[in-house]
């Protein structure tokens, strides 16, 4: 018996784009600001005032719009145009109509790990967004399930290998993020495998997670990631975690 039964995959920018274009649009939203008032710090304030309002919009387009509608008004005091304020949220609608681009390699490696383990997917923001992306991307077949959650954190991860019936030491999460994809599952005593995306939304960068920590691998690339996994399924196996 394999020391690994189930393999957690993440979606944005771990299976597909998805930062840079956020980023694009926040670059937008700066050129935008730029006509009312100059300032080095938009993009600083414009994420204090997303990361209040976490808690009350959560994560996604739809948040991130009317976080970027706050911000303009408060950044301008009052000045903004409503010319410019429909251009913010023209800015949510192409997002949300972006199609999926799958990034290199992901196919082949999420069929190659699926051939092996069970596999899930866990994302989290906008639930509408999150489904269409989903539907789109030619890979929910292979996927055991497919959750969508507000946050995750210990909690989250908890609650859901609690509902798979898994201990910790028996699951793997493969992501982008160290905040929500690799430090709560650690912390749980699961496994992590890490794929650093070239753009990070600052909040997602709000972790830190030891180089050497014995649980986590690190990879360049998706077609790195089957290698990877079978390696932690082997040294699961052996440190007695396939144990039922």
């Amino acid at each position: 018996m394999t020391g690994i039964r189930m393999v957690g995959f993440d979606a944005d920018d771990t299976l597909w784009r998805s930062e840079d274009y956020f980023d694009a649009a926040q670059k937008e939203f700066e050129r935008i600001i730029a006509t009312y008032v100059e300032l080095d710090d938009v993009r600083a304030r414009l994420y204090a005032i997303e990361k209040n309002n976490i808690a009350l919009f959560g994560y996604g387009v739809k948040g991130m719009v009317l976080s970027m509608i706050e911000a303009a008004v408060e950044i301008t005091s009052s000045r903004i145009s409503a010319t410019h304020l429909h251009r913010i949220v023209g800015l949510g609608k192409e997002l949300l109509a972006h199609p999926v681009e799958l990034l290199p390699h992901v196919p082949e490696a999420v069929e190659a790990i699926a051939a092996e383990h069970d596999i899930v997917l866990i994302t989290k923001g906008d639930l509408f967004h999150q489904e269409a992306k989903v539907k789109q991307c030619g890979l929910a077949d292979l996927f055991r399930r497919i959750e969508i959650v507000s946050e995750k954190d210990p909690s989250t991860y908890t609650r859901l290998l609690e509902e798979f019936g898994l201990p910790a030491e028996q699951f793997v999460m493969i992501g982008n993020s160290l905040r929500s994809d690799i430090a709560p599952v650690l912390e749980l005593g699961g496994w992590g495998v890490h794929v650093p995306y070239h753009l990070t939304w600052a909040h997602e960068a709000e972790a830190t997670v030891a180089v050497d920590a014995p649980r986590l691998r690190v990879v360049g690339r998706a077609d790195e990631l089957p290698v990877a996994v079978q390696a932690i399924a082997t040294e699961a196996l052996e440190s007695g975690a396939g144990t039922l």
